[in-house]
């Protein structure tokens, strides 16, 4: 049987100590290395978005550096630190970290990683991040990239025919603007997620929603499908849990 391609696509994955740049993993980081079915996975950070931020990059690791993984990383600035097909076809689990995801795309697509990544997806590697890391993967979505006034961003690698929305709890622009998106049709039927939270796809479905922590309330924190009906933009809310087909 081929390898199956999984994506974890969130607003998560990391959370906060109180301690300043200390961030510990959520459920949404030790599900992608329980999935990776290694059993010292191999993780490969990409931190692209933000410019390959020393600190950004310092905290990942020391949040991993307990799990029994092996962590590397792919840096683009000043220049590629290393091929991008040997350090992604290395990993078992690709994380890629929020920022600029305009800059990302364009970075990408200039360095061969967006090949490098479709070869990892192919072979069972599971690829993830967080915001811009989340994006990605899609068609396009609402993004900061350009300014303080969200905009769409279309050109993503698309491996997954949908929209993406992220810190859809948190940001208060990015609701109404994906909601305009799908219903004008610059964007796909979507998918959403609160902050602290991700959403598992197994080839193209997705199949589970898988939040950081579990909320103390049902109406937690959670991810949404936000399609068209009759013209205007429909959202269904998914709670934590196996996504029902």
């Amino acid at each position: 049987m081929p390898p199956t391609r999984r994506i974890l696509a969130t607003s998560g994955g990391f959370l906060g100590t109180g301690l300043w740049g200390v961030v510990r993993p959520g459920r949404i980081i030790l599900e992608a290395l329980r999935l990776s079915g290694a059993d010292r996975p191999r993780v490969c950070l990409v931190m692209t978005a933000s410019g390959d931020d020393p600190a950004y990059l310092a905290s990942t690791y020391s949040a991993l550096g307990s799990l029994g993984c092996d962590v590397d990383h792919l840096a683009l600035f000043p220049q590629p630190n290393r091929r991008p097909a040997d350090v992604i076809g290395a990993a078992d689990v690709v994380w890629v970290g929020g920022g600029s995801v305009a800059n990302l795309l364009a970075l990408w697509r200039l360095h061969g990683v967006d090949e490098a990544m479709s070869d990892a997806w192919e072979r069972g590697a599971v690829l993830g991040g967080v915001s811009a890391g989340s994006i990605c993967w899609h068609v396009g979505g609402p993004t900061d990239s350009f300014g303080s006034e969200l905009q769409n961003v279309a050109n993503g690698l698309a491996f997954l025919p949908f929209g993406n929305g992220v810190h859809y709890d948190s940001e208060e622009q990015r609701r109404p603007l994906l909601h305009r998106l799908v219903a004008e049709g610059s964007l796909p039927t979507s998918y959403a997620t609160d902050d602290s939270v991700g959403i598992l796809y197994e080839g193209l479905e997705p199949v589970e929603v898988i939040v950081d922590e579990v909320p103390a309330t049902p109406q937690g924190p959670a991810a949404y499908r936000v399609d068209v009906t009759g013209g205007e933009a429909r959202e269904t809310r998914l709670a934590g849990g196996r996504i029902s087909a």
